[in-house]
């Protein structure tokens, strides 16, 4: 068994369970403890803490979740009726390469059952091991991350926080299909880094873009598997981290808004928090980001690639090379564009398939104006 890699929450968390309201997140979530562990075949969303914070050189001790949990069971659900399991902890291995394997065993058994993994770290170098949990599922991955950097690092360098993203693109097998960053700020990353961003035909938000308009990063995480956020990308002032002082970035608001986009998203099935600063200042904003994906996850209206393209109102663009088709939810007034199969090349997908978009894309394209993902997402597609 996966889970025997687990080990259960503290007593300490389980008294202070205990002493909260009968409304409480807490009195409403299985626990992992040491003398039970939670019925899998009736939860939809499980909390897994990873403490592991050997991915960041500076990082002398491990995060205490314990700040968040608190935190976080205090809260009280909004009308809710998906079941959430907390199976405790996977402790630091004797190596990083063991938290690694332990991560990613437990991640893919989760999705595999259909089960929203639900990561608190440790540093993010973990993304590579809930990248890799897909290995076995056979399907390409979409990697969205709210980030103020890349995490880009050079092939041969030891794989980290800031290498990670580097380690998924070049290591086999190859199941990314597309990475997407939100929140990117320019001075943090070097411009060759945003010139590759764009050679590889990857999606990146810069920070103003989406706090003057957070919408535009709603398709995004609608086409995402696997949503990654770094907390190093809210603003000190907002996230209480004053331990590594970040003037700028997401606010509350903004940082809670997208990670109820991401639970929203009938595709996402795994969503990680990393890079706490282990202080209960930050814990505080860490819960709440956690609330408002597992409300999004309780609004989920299964649409595409779960409905059926027959309740969706189509249009039809013409353009001068053709036609552009895009499709309307009656039920929720998303968009998509149909991304074409070219049947005389290599494609990566198999089939027509449709991408997230807004509004805007269809009246760019009313314009003449070709939306930029869905450019991008027709070269990814030609191998």
């Amino acid at each position: 068994m996966v889970f025997e890699f687990l080990q259960p929450v503290e007593p300490e968390l389980i008294d202070f369970i205990n002493s909260l309201s009968a409304q409480s997140l807490g009195k409403k979530t299985a626990f992992h403890t040491h003398d039970e562990f939670p019925d899998m075949e009736a939860a939809s969303i499980a909390i897994i803490g990873v403490p592991d914070n050997r991915g960041d050189e500076g990082a002398k001790d491990h995060v205490n979740l314990n700040y968040i949990r608190k935190e976080f069971y205090g809260l009280f659900p909004g009308n809710w009726d998906k079941k959430m399991a907390d199976l405790g902890n996977i402790p630091a291995g004797e190596s990083l390469q063991d938290t690694y394997y332990a991560l990613k065993s437990i991640v893919e058994e989760l999705v595999r059952n259909k089960v929203i993994p639900v990561v608190i770290g440790g540093t993010q170098d973990l993304t590579y091991a809930m990248y890799r949990a897909y290995d076995n599922l056979e399907q390409m991955v979409n990697l969205a991350a709210i980030d103020s950097r890349f995490d880009f690092g050079k092939e041969d360098e030891t794989l980290s926080a800031r290498s990670y993203l580097t380690r998924i693109i070049v290591e086999e097998p190859n199941n990314l299909f597309n990475y997407s960053n939100i929140g990117y700020q320019t001075y943090y990353n070097p411009q060759e880094e945003i010139d590759l961003i764009e050679k590889l035909f990857f999606d990146a938000y810069r920070l103003g873009e989406v706090c003057a308009n957070p919408a535009v990063a709603e398709p995004v995480f609608r086409d995402a598997d696997l949503v990654s956020v770094d907390m190093a990308s809210v603003k000190s002032s907002d996230s209480g981290n004053l331990v590594k002082f970040i003037p700028n970035g997401f606010n509350g608001k903004e940082i809670c808004t997208l990670a109820r986009y991401a639970g929203i998203s009938d595709k996402v099935t795994s969503f990680g928090i990393f890079n706490h600063n282990n202080t209960k200042q930050e814990s505080v904003l860490i819960a709440q980001i956690i609330w408002y994906f597992i409300e999004g996850i309780h609004y989920r209206s299964n649409e595409y690639p779960f409905g059926s393209r027959e309740h969706y109102l189509r249009y039809i663009v013409p353009l001068e090379e053709g036609e552009m088709v895009f499709y309307k939810s009656d039920k929720t007034e998303r968009w998509w564009i149909e991304i074409p199969f070219v049947s005389d090349v290599n494609n990566k997908l198999k089939r027509n398939t449709l991408l997230p978009c807004i509004y805007e894309d269809y009246v760019g394209a009313c314009n003449n104006e070709l939306p930029e993902r869905w450019w991008k997402a027709q070269r990814k597609n030609i191998i």
